[in-house]
């Protein structure tokens, strides 16, 4: 952990001297992804926030004059562990934080053995480099959590993510899985008017249990504008740290000639409420 957090630092001052004012981690940065194996040993890498983390990527925030976007393991209290988000502003404060909504639960992905689902709603963090909507991984297959982070006044939708490939997939259905995922985030960014950034791992990281053939992290984060438009993608095998313009000003351009929050039919939508409609 102490490596990674190293390598994250020397990055970040990089990226700053690049010009970066915003900074986006991917998910759960400082460890390898733990959740390939249900171990309560693994709670022993969570940690309070506030806490080492915060201390550490705030003074950076302070020194470099940045945002950062980070993604941790957090210890509420004895027994409840969160997934969450948080931002850290320049002055090396924290803005705010999000709590993962949606927990998946499968082979190699057995987050709901660790993580409680958040509490804190859909709700964006003001910055002074914009108000961020920022949700993590699984939450970016869902439409109604980007949708109520736009309601909210949210300028950019961000993904700090952990996503791989299943080794038993065909090569054929692995890319399916990775187009249908960036596609998604691009159909969030078009229905609601905003660029999306997303950030994902990338590499093999192996199961040191023997249980499963590990995850090969397919990388290929990814920032696209207000229409779906592909600023940047990273490839899918290999680490990249790029800086990437994004005009905040030309979704409100967007949004005039597409005005799809205005044509919404508010006063039909009752049913979304409902797991199933019979």
């Amino acid at each position: 952990m102490q490596d990674n957090i190293s390598r994250l630092a020397k990055n970040i001052r990089d990226l700053a001297r690049r010009g970066a004012q915003l900074i986006v981690l991917q998910e759960l940065h400082n460890s390898l992804y733990f959740c390939q194996v249900e171990d309560v040993n693994n709670f022993d890498l969570a940690e309070t926030i506030p806490g080492p983390s915060t201390d550490f990527f705030g003074q950076l925030a302070q020194e470099l004059g940045i945002v950062i976007v980070t993604s941790l393991f957090e210890k509420r209290a004895p027994g409840l562990y969160h997934n969450t988000a948080v931002v850290i502003e320049k002055d090396g404060s924290i803005a705010g934080i999000y709590r993962k909504m949606h927990i998946p639960d499968d082979p190699a992905y057995y987050e709901k053995f660790y993580f409680t689902p958040g509490d804190l709603g859909f709700h964006p963090i003001e910055t002074s480099v914009g108000r961020l909507g920022v949700l993590i991984c699984w939450d970016q297959w869902y439409p109604e959590a980007a949708r109520l982070m736009a309601l909210q006044g949210a300028q950019i939708l961000i993904y700090p993510t952990a996503i791989g490939y299943e080794s038993s997939d065909s090569k054929e259905e692995q890319q399916r899985q990775r187009e249908a995922w960036t596609t998604v985030q691009r159909g969030h960014a078009v229905a609601n008017g905003l660029p999306v950034i997303t950030v994902n791992r990338v590499g093999l990281e192996p199961d040191l249990s023997g249980q499963t053939n590990g995850i090969q992290f397919w990388g290929s984060s990814f920032a696209v504008g207000p229409q779906g438009e592909l600023h940047y993608q990273a490839c899918d095998d290999d680490e990249e740290s790029i800086v990437i313009d994004i005009d905040l000003d030309h979704s409100e351009q967007v949004r005039r000639w597409w005005p799809f929050l205005r044509d919404r039919r508010i006063d039909s939508y009752d049913d979304i409420t409902k797991r199933f409609i019979d």
